[in-house]
Formats: C-alpha cells, sequence, structure tokens
C-alpha cells in the first residue's frame, strides 16, 4: 500500500514537473513566433513621431532631427530674421505659401505655430537634395540681397528664413513644414499635428 501512495505521488510529481516544462518550452517556442509578427524597430520607428528638446536652442542656430528617413530643421529665428520676412516677398514664389506643402496652423506670413520656432523638412523641392543652413546676412557667394536662409549648392535654389523658395529657381515649390505640436515651450512633437480649435 505504501508502495503504491509512493508511485501515485511520484507520478503526481513527473505530470507536474512535465506539464510546467511544456508551458516554459512552448513559451519559449511561441515568443519568437509572435515577435517576428510585430514590426521591427526600425519600421516602427520609420514612422513614429520624434521628440526634439529646444530648450538650449539658442537664436539663430538650427537643430537637426530625423522623422521618417527625413532630416527634419528647427531653427531659433532672431528677431532680425522675423523683420525681413516682410519685406521678401516681392522676390518671392510662393510667398502665402499657397502652392506648397504645410499643415493649415503653418500657413502663415512665418510658415510656424510660434513665430520664433521654425520646422522645416530639410530636403529640396527640386531633386531631393539637402539644402545647407546660411544665416549669414550678404556673403558674397549669395549676394547683397541675401537676408538669411537656406542654399541647395546642388542647384543654386535658394529659400528664405521661412523656407519660401525665391522667384526663378529651379525649386517648384516652398520647403515642406512636417506636422508637428509643441509638447511643451522646450519640446517639440514632429510627425503629429497641432490641434487646432
Amino acid at each position: 500500500m505504501s508502495g503504491e501512495e509512493t508511485n501515485t505521488g511520484r507520478r503526481r510529481f513527473l505530470t507536474s514537473a512535465t506539464t510546467a516544462i511544456g508551458a516554459v518550452g512552448t513559451g519559449f517556442f511561441l515568443v519568437p513566433f509572435i515577435s517576428s509578427m510585430q514590426p521591427s524597430a526600425k519600421a516602427r520607428a520609420a514612422g513614429a513621431p520624434v521628440r526634439a528638446d529646444i530648450s538650449r536652442l539658442e537664436p539663430g542656430q538650427m537643430i537637426r532631427v530625423e522623422w521618417r528617413g527625413k532630416p527634419v530643421w528647427i531653427v531659433n529665428r532672431t528677431q532680425q530674421n522675423l523683420d525681413t520676412l516682410q519685406s521678401m516677398d516681392s522676390i518671392l514664389a510662393d510667398p502665402g505659401s499657397q502652392i506648397s506643402d504645410q499643415p493649415g496652423y503653418a500657413q502663415n506670413a512665418v510658415r510656424s505655430i510660434k513665430p520664433k520656432i521654425l520646422v522645416l523638412t530639410g530636403i529640396c523641392t527640386h531633386l531631393g537634395c539637402s539644402p545647407t543652413y546660411r544665416p549669414d546676412v550678404a556673403p558674397v557667394d549669395l549676394g547683397p540681397d541675401w537676408q538669411g536662409g537656406f542654399f541647395c549648392p546642388c542647384h543654386g535654389s535658394k529659400f528664405d528664413m521661412a523656407g519660401r523658395v525665391f522667384k526663378g529657381m529651379p525649386a517648384p515649390t516652398n520647403l515642406p513644414v512636417p506636422p508637428y505640436r509643441y509638447l511643451s515651450d522646450a519640446e517639440i512633437m514632429i510627425g503629429e499635428a497641432e490641434e487646432t480649435a
């Protein structure tokens, strides 16, 4: 009788241990299988919104972040930059940004939510080159009318400090403004649109 009790106890133990080991083994098998169905970190990051810290961005400075594999520029414009924007309309192809790509809240004279902070996709609308940030005023290579902005050295397109293209340039439209919103005065979320009332 005591032998049968021992065997029954041993059977219960072995059955429980085998079940537990089988459950763990099944888990080890299923985790990679289920994980393989999820998008990769790279794929998630490709379309995911990106946070940008602008707390240390000094007037006149620009930082770059990447969103959806594209460079996004964030510029802290100076008051002088903003003052010159008003006098540029006559030399721009689309001063009111009527045919350009930007959210509705950025279709204004400064092409931004807050006048001082400019957010642009840093890709020329001509052939997809990346223009350079040229905040200097009247440099020898860009001429006396240059008030700062973005210059595409590939084919010579010029854009002002709001990303608006000059007349007669190869680039057909202004630089795009990606969707973005402020999380605080010090942080921007690129890839999520500002809520409009």
